[in-house]
């Protein structure tokens, strides 16, 4: 795809997720690969509602700035995506509500944050690692992720947001709305007997869809 038609999608999908309320005021950053290596990734303070293809900070492929406003103050959580694993594209970063919300919940799991209601979070995330409190811009974060050693493709920052890595940026901000969905799920059952996958259905969904599930 071409740095223009990139801009362009990322801008789209950013304002997408803003206008259905998945992020909110200036909370919230994107970036993606593009064709010659480098990144595109959205402004430091910018709203995804709002965001200027024109304007989004662009990065060759030895990692330097080269263009547009200055960067997220997350990069190293990005960067600590694309360094450890291959199949990266792009990564979300959201602050949406019901995600926040159980992951203030003291019984969390957490080497599976979401409960595996449906296939699809199995199919699009794996198993989430919840992940501790940090100082938003901490690069702390970025050393987490890299603990992971690539084995995960979603994380979820305590009290902060969900954190995905995509093939391509529609993929990436597909598979951040089921974590959303799912942890919405997991709220209005919360207090009900529930039937979740079992292993044997989990099993199934990861072998045919050839997902990373770690045991």
């Amino acid at each position: 795809m071409s740095d223009t038609k990139l801009r362009e999608q990322m801008c789209l999908l950013a304002q997408s997720l803003f206008e259905r309320g998945l992020t909110h005021g200036s909370t919230g950053n994107i970036s993606s690969r593009t064709e010659d290596g480098g990144l595109l990734v959205s402004p430091t303070g910018t709203s995804f509602g709002r965001l200027d293809p024109a304007r989004l900070s662009r990065f060759d492929a030895d990692g330097r700035m080269i263009d547009g406003d200055p960067p997220t103050k997350e990069m190293p959580l990005h960067a600590a995506f694309y360094e450890t694993r291959s199949t990266a594209g792009a990564v979300v970063h959201l602050h949406s509500c019901h995600s926040v919300a159980l992951s203030l919940l003291p019984d969390n799991d957490t080497e599976c944050f979401l409960p595996p209601l449906t296939p699809y979070a199995v199919m699009q995330l794996g198993k989430v690692k919840l992940l501790p409190f940090f100082v938003p811009g901490d690069p702390a974060m970025g050393e987490a992720v890299r603990g992971l050693a690539g084995k995960r493709t979603a994380v979820m920052l305590a009290n902060h947001g969900p954190v995905v890595a995509g093939k391509t940026v529609e993929a990436a901000c597909n598979a951040i709305e089921e974590l959303e969905a799912t942890a919405r799920l997991a709220l209005m059952l919360r207090s009900q007997p529930l039937q979740a996958l079992d292993a044997g259905q989990i099993n199934a969904v990861v072998t045919k869809f050839d997902v990373e599930w770690e045991t």
